[in-house]
């Protein structure tokens, strides 16, 4: 069976079983976490089908930032792709079920768990970049609005004489975990992708402070020397 068709299948049982209020963790957002792989797995020897299945199932069970379990997303996702794959595709092949799991489990940042194969490491990557860039930009204040966080501290915006806490504030998730993803990608390519993708959201920074000192037309530069990524 071709992957087209795998992945038909799979956005089909998605469509029919997976009704995720979400935005962050939508179909869509499986969509572009395989779309991605591809461009990270073009050069590669790797095992697509695993990708493909890893890309689509990832986030199936994904709980809020705010939830006490949240760690164990990953690998409670890992379980029930298996416990579907089992129930609903008879015909995917068991020998990749370790590789679908470890790829799905592996792909989390709260789990810290590291990749140990390229399949692996390509849906992490992929799976990260999708929190980069303008999408990344989206998802924040996305997920934000949906726990009634704050945008952010308006007395101190970007944390200068308090703790991070992006558990309250939508922009201290950038400084938190954003800006620091490019030096946790696992293939060069995805690391130049993030790099790439974190300075737009180190602009937005820039544009935020100097709207907020009253400045609509430049960005705050010290903010862009503050927080430029590590290539």
């Amino acid at each position: 069976m071709t992957l087209h068709l795998w992945q038909q299948r799979f956005e089909t049982w998605l469509h029919d079983h997976h009704d995720s209020d979400d935005a962050a963790h939508d179909l869509s957002h499986f969509r572009r976490v395989w779309a991605t792989a591809q461009q990270l797995a073009a050069s590669e020897k790797v095992d697509e089908l695993v990708v493909l299945c890893a890309c689509y199932f990832h986030d199936i069970v994904s709980l809020p930032k705010n939830h006490p379990d949240r760690s164990r997303s990953s690998q409670l996702a890992a379980q029930k792709t298996l416990s579907v794959l089992r129930a609903d595709f008879p015909d995917f092949p068991e020998d990749l079920y370790a590789s679908v799991a470890h790829a799905i489990e592996a792909h989390s940042h709260s789990a810290n768990i590291t990749p140990l194969t390229l399949e692996a490491k390509i849906v992490q990557d992929a799976d990260r970049l999708e929190s980069l860039g303008a999408i990344g930009l989206a998802r924040v204040f996305a997920v934000a609005g949906k726990l009634n966080f704050s945008l952010f501290d308006a007395n101190d915006p970007f944390a200068d004489h308090r703790g991070l806490n992006d558990q309250r504030y939508a922009l201290d998730h950038f400084q938190n975990k954003l800006l620091r993803l490019p030096q946790t990608m696992q293939t060069e390519q995805g690391k130049a992708l993030a790099v790439h993708n974190a300075r737009y959201l180190v602009q937005f920074m820039a544009k935020m402070g100097a709207e907020l000192k009253g400045d609509y037309l430049h960005c705050d530069e010290a903010i862009l020397a503050r927080f430029e990524p590590e290539s």
